[in-house]
C-alpha cells in the first residue's frame, strides 16, 4: 500500500464461483499445452484407448479432445464442473494417488476462461451435453454420439483478455502441444493418439496402440516419438532397490543434445519435471559428457503411492520423494551401470557426420552429375597438398620413441600394460581381422592421430589420443578407487563461517566428502573446520568449495562437484600421460589399443565426451561413390 493511502480497515469478503475459479485457472492452466495435458490425462484415467486432439490456432482458438472411454451420465456432467468434485479419489487417502488427475480443477477452471463444451455418453445411457462460457454455465441437454467423451474448449482465455498477451505465435503454442502430446503418448504405449491441425488439415502427430509386452511396446513407441536414432544408440536401464524400479532407455553419451529437450521422466507413470531426478541424470552422465552437452533420456521411476507426493504444484509436474536419497541413487547408480557396460560403443551417428562431411559438393556453377562427356566438364580438384615420395611412404609407419609421459611413475601407461612392441614395424595389411574383435584389425595410421581399422563389413576410424587418454584416465580411477584419495593436512586449519543449518547440512556429508579427501569437522555455533584437503588439489578454495556444495545441497539435495574436481585432475594427468598426436605407431600397438578399447568402459568417448571412433559401413561408402 502506498503511504498516503487511509488507514481504512479492510473488509474480508467471499469471492464468488466464477472468480475462484479464474484465479485457479491461473495456475492449472498456462496456455493452450496446459489445457491439452489436462484435457488429455482426463481421458487416459476413462480408460480411452483412442484419444484424438484437434487445435486451431495453437490451441487459442480451438481445443478439441475425443476418447472412447467410459464417459459420464447426464447427471455426472453439472457437478464435473464443479471445483474438486472428482470421481478418481474419495478424498480420504491423498497420498494414494493412482491416476493422473485427482484434484477436480482443470474442468471448472477451463470453463472460467473460455467457452466449453461437454458432450458424453455412458454405457447403458443416453448422449448428454453441457456447455458453460466465462464461468456461466448452461442447462444438459440432449445429444447424439457414441461411447465416450468429447470437450470442446474454444476461444481459451476470453474471459481473461490479459493473459491472452502472454500467448507465444502460434507455431511456439503449437510445437507447446505436440510436445505434451509425445510425452503422455510415451507414458501410455497401448493407447492410440492423433493430433491434426484444424487450420491446415494436417496430422501433427500419430502414434497407433503398440502391442506385445511392456518393454517391447515401449521401445516401439519411443522409435515412433523419438526416433529411429534414439533407439539404435539407446541403453536399456532396468534396475530396482529397495521398493524403487527404474526402467526405460537412456541413449550413449556421444548421442547427447545441446539442451534437455530429449529428458523424459515420468513418475509412477505421470510426465513430470523434478529437479532431483534431473540432477541424477546429470549425475549419471558425469564424467562422460562434453561441456554444454545433455543427456538424452527416457526413464521412468515406479514406486509405492504412499512413497511420492504429487499433490504439490496444481500442475502436478512436480513431486516430492519420502526418500529423495534412494530414488537420486538409484537413478545415478543404474545410469552409471549401463554407460560402463556399454563398453567401447559410440553413437551409430557418427558414421553418418563423417559421410556428410565427405560427400562431394556441387560447383557453383555445375551441377553435380554433369556428363563427363560435355567439353566444359571440370573435374573435381585434387589433394592440395604434393604428393608423397615413395621413401616417405615406406617410412610413414616407422615406430618411433614415445615422449616422456608425466604421472606415469605412479600410475602405468598403457604402453606397459599393453606390452606394445618396441621394435620397428609397418602395417601388415593381409593381417586378418579377429572373429571376436568389434573393432577390427588396425591397417593403416593416418598423420600420426588416425588409426584406420578394417572389420567384416566396413571400417573404423580411431582417434588414438583420445583413445588412449579414456584408457588411462579409467585406470587412474581405478586405482584412487581402490586405494582412496590421498589428503594433505593443513597446518592452519581453515575456519568457514556459515549458519547453523548450513554447519548441519554440509556436516551430514562428512563422511562421503572424507572419502575424496575432505576432511571437515564442527567448530563451534554454526562454524567448521577444514583440517585435510585432497592432494590432488593444491591450491583449493577450500571456503568457495564448501560454498559451492551448500548450494548443491540446497538446489538439487546431493552434490558432486568435490568428485568432479578429483575427476578433473584425473583427466588432466591422463592428458599428459597418454599417446600424443603425432607419434607413429606400430601396427602391434594400434592393435593393441584397439583390444584395450573393447575390454575398457566407457572408451567409446573421451574425457571430454566426444566419439574415440567413427564406423563407416561399406554400403555407405558404396553409396558415396555411386556404386
Amino acid at each position: 500500500m502506498k503511504s498516503e493511502t487511509p488507514q481504512i480497515r479492510p473488509v474480508i469478503r467471499q469471492l464468488d464461483e466464477s472468480a475462484a475459479n479464474r484465479i485457479a485457472a491461473g495456475e492449472v492452466v498456462e496456455r493452450p499445452a496446459s489445457a491439452v495435458k489436462e484435457l488429455v490425462e482426463n481421458a487416459l484415467d476413462a480408460g480411452a484407448s483412442r484419444i484424438g486432439v484437434a487445435i486451431s490456432k495453437g490451441g487459442k482458438a480451438l481445443i478439441r479432445v475425443s476418447d472412447d472411454g467410459w464417459g459420464m451420465t447426464g447427471a455426472d456432467l453439472p457437478l464435473a464442473l464443479s471445483r474438486h468434485a472428482t470421481s478418481k479419489i474419495d478424498g480420504s487417502d491423498l497420498l494414494d494417488i493412482r491416476s493422473f488427475g485427482f484434484r477436480g480443477e482443470a474442468l471448472p477452471s477451463l470453463g472460467a476462461v473460455g467457452r466449453l463444451t461437454i458432450t458424453s455418453r455412458a454405457e447403458g445411457h443416453d448422449a448428454a451435453q453441457i456447455t458453460v462460457a466465462g464461468g456461466r454455465g448452461g442447462e444438459v441437454r440432449p445429444a447424439a454420439g457414441n461411447r465416450g467423451t468429447v470437450v470442446e474448449l474454444r476461444d481459451l482465455f476470453f474471459a481473461t483478455p490479459a493473459r491472452l498477451k502472454f500467448m507465444r505465435s502460434d507455431r511456439a503454442e503449437t510445437q507447446a502441444v505436440i510436445e505434451t502430446i509425445r510425452r503422455l503418448a510415451m507414458a501410455e504405449p497401448y493407447v492410440a493418439f492423433t493430433l491434426t491441425d484444424e487450420d491446415e488439415g494436417r496430422v501433427l502427430f500419430r502414434a497407433d496402440a503398440e502391442q506385445g509386452e511392456l518393454f517391447g511396446a515401449l521401445q516401439t513407441r519411443l522409435e515412433r516419438v523419438m526416433g529411429r536414432d534414439f533407439i539404435d544408440n539407446a541403453l536399456p536401464i532396468d534396475a530396482t532397490r529397495d521398493a524403487l524400479t527404474l526402467t526405460g532407455f537412456a541413449a550413449l553419451p556421444t548421442y547427447s543434445r545441446g539442451t534437455a529437450v530429449a529428458q523424459h521422466l515420468f513418475v509412477n507413470g505421470r510426465p513430470v519435471r523434478d529437479k532431483l531426478l534431473t540432477g541424477a541424470l546429470r549425475a549419471g552422465y558425469m564424467d562422460v559428457l562434453a561441456g554444454g552437452r545433455h543427456p538424452a533420456a527416457v526413464l521412468f521411476l515406479t514406486c509405492d503411492p504412499h512413497s511420492v507426493d504429487v499433490n504439490v504444484h496444481p500442475a502436478k509436474a512436480e513431486v516430492r520423494f519420502r526418500e529423495p536419497d534412494a530414488a537420486r541413487g538409484l537413478v545415478v547408480s543404474a545410469l552409471r551401470h549401463a554407460l560402463a557396460g556399454a563398453g567401447h560403443r559410440a553413437s551409430s551417428t557418427g558414421g553418418a557426420a563423417v559421410l556428410n562431411v565427405a560427400r562431394p559438393e556441387p560447383f557453383a556453377d555445375q551441377p553435380l552429375l554433369r556428363p563427363a562427356y560435355q567439353s566444359d566438364y571440370r573435374p573435381a580438384p585434387s589433394w592440395s597438398a604434393p604428393r608423397p615420395s615413395a621413401e616417405a611412404v615406406s617410412t610413414a609407419f616407422a615406430f618411433q620413441a614415445p615422449p616422456e609421459m608425466p604421472g606415469f611413475a605412479e600410475a602405468p601407461g598403457f604402453a606397459d600394460a599393453a606390452g606394445f612392441a618396441t621394435a620397428s614395424a609397418r602395417v601388415e595389411p593381409e593381417t586378418a581381422v579377429p572373429d571376436d574383435a568389434p573393432l577390427g584389425a588396425a591397417r593403416a595410421q593416418l598423420h600420426e592421430n588416425w588409426i584406420v581399422s578394417q572389420t567384416r563389413d566396413g571400417f573404423i576410424i580411431v582417434d588414438q589420443h583420445a583413445a588412449h587418454e579414456r584408457l588411462v584416465y579409467e585406470r587412474l580411477k581405478a586405482q584412487a578407487e581402490s586405494r582412496g584419495i590421498a589428503a594433505q593436512a593443513l597446518l592452519i586449519p581453515e575456519i568457514v563461517e556459515l549458519s547453523e543449518g548450513d554447519a548441519a547440512r554440509i556436516l551430514a556429508i562428512a563422511d562421503e566428502l572424507a572419502g575424496l579427501g575432505l576432511v571437515i569437522e564442527p567448530f563451534g555455533g554454526g562454524a567448521i573446520a577444514v583440517r585435510e584437503v585432497p592432494a590432488l588439489l593444491r591450491k583449493l578454495d577450500a571456503k568457495g568449495l564448501i560454498r559451492d556444495i551448500l548450494d548443491d545441497l540446497a538446489d538439487q539435495g546431493a552434490s558432486d562437484r568435490l568428485k568432479a574436481r578429483v575427476d578433473a585432475v584425473l583427466s588432466s594427468m591422463a592428458c599428459h600421460g597418454s599417446v600424443r598426436s603425432g607419434r607413429r605407431m606400430s601396427a602391434e600397438e594400434m592393435n593393441a589399443l584397439l583390444r584395450e578399447m573393447e575390454r575398457t568402459p566407457r572408451s567409446g568417448q573421451c574425457n571430454h565426451g566426444r566419439p574415440t571412433w567413427v564406423e563407416l559401413k561399406l554400403s555407405d561408402i558404396e553409396r558415396l561413390f555411386g556404386r
